[in-house]
């Protein structure tokens, strides 16, 4: 079941292993090493088959390459996802974080973990405790989910002045969809910048905690607003979903909001501007890698947020100036720096 996912990716190398004493399956992905060694978080999660969780880690690794090299983050892209049955709880949670941090450190440094989707900075601290290379404990560089957040609110702070002429954000209508670690501390971004903010979460108490105009999940899609903020799982913009929007704009922190190339240019012809999810959601990797491995400062960690806001505005010039969608504009700009990288190399 995964020789045919493996055939038709264009990453370097993947490593799996299955953990027979808690049914979970291990896949570290390394996209590509060009920039430096493969970063990226490590997402745990119950899938459907365990091919799905295989074909998710591909996938983000991939989105890892390109959205260091967009942020020109001496790193490489990778990713891991821990397929497991059911999400553990206590001591089975420890046992299993311990035996893949010892997976991680048989990689030798070639693929640097951090956290995603069900790994919290505690997590990190147990993954540690077996592996040297782990970017985000809750000793060093923190929780990424700030830096994730205040370079989104850069990016929306560009996007909205594409559209609008202005990257005021007094008085705009902004859907942010998931109110999880990033999407909240988002949240109240928005919300001190002036904002007028709506949430959807799956988890509706959670929403309502945030203060923010609740909108049903079922009616995210079609909710009249200035910007859709994708902030939880990816595949959202679709060939089903774009038609339905009810934006000018969209901007946020989830992974992989297209579900495919394609839907890039569908926004495009809709009319709504988007901002490349890798591109406005590295925050999290330059806050990790600046403050731990660069050693910035905290003004150089805010310097480094910003330039995602100046980042997205060279690219939608571009597409403005070449007739081209922000998507191909930034799948260009990472290409040109990871094939700059690979011809030093050699």
């Amino acid at each position: 079941m995964f020789e045919d996912l493996l055939r038709g990716w264009d990453g370097e190398e993947a490593v799996i292993r299955f953990d027979a004493a808690s049914g979970a399956w291990m896949f570290v992905c390394i996209h590509s090493t060009a920039l430096g060694p493969g970063g990226g978080g490590t997402r745990m999660r119950v899938y459907p088959t365990p091919a799905d969780g295989l074909a998710d880690a591909m996938k983000l690794s991939g989105a890892m390459t390109r959205k260091f090299a967009a942020a020109d983050i001496p790193r490489g892209g990778g990713k891991a996802v821990l397929a497991v049955p059911r999400l553990p709880e206590g001591e089975a949670r420890r046992t299993l974080l311990l035996r893949y941090g010892e997976l991680v450190a048989a990689l030798g440094g070639t693929y640097r973990t951090a956290g995603d989707m069900n790994i919290s900075p505690a997590d990190l601290d147990v993954v540690a405790e077996r592996c040297p290379w782990v970017y985000g404990t809750t000793g060093r560089g923190g929780n990424s989910a700030r830096g994730t957040a205040i370079g989104t609110l850069h990016a929306i702070r560009a996007t909205v002045e594409h559209v609008f002429g202005s990257s005021s954000l007094s008085g705009r209508r902004v859907l942010v969809q998931g109110a999880g670690a990033v999407g909240a501390d988002l949240i109240r971004l928005l919300q001190a910048e002036g904002a007028d903010v709506l949430v959807s979460d799956v988890d509706e108490a959670r929403a309502v905690q945030t203060g923010a105009t609740v909108v049903a999940a079922a009616d995210v899609i079609g909710t009249e607003c200035d910007l859709y903020s994708p902030c939880a799982v990816g595949g959202t913009l679709n060939a089903e979903t774009i038609p339905e929007l009810r934006c000018r704009a969209v901007a946020g922190c989830a992974n992989n909001q297209l579900s495919e190339p394609e839907d890039g240019d569908r926004l495009h012809a809709a009319g709504i501007l988007y901002a490349p999810d890798y591109v406005a959601n590295a925050g999290g990797v330059i806050q990790l890698v600046g403050l731990e491995d660069l050693e910035w400062t905290e003004d150089e960690l805010q310097q480094g947020l910003a330039r995602v806001g100046d980042t997205l505005r060279t690219l939608f010039r571009a597409s403005a100036e070449e007739g081209i969608t922000p998507a191909a504009a930034a799948e260009r700009l990472a290409a040109e720096r990871v094939a700059a990288a690979a011809r030093v190399g050699r």
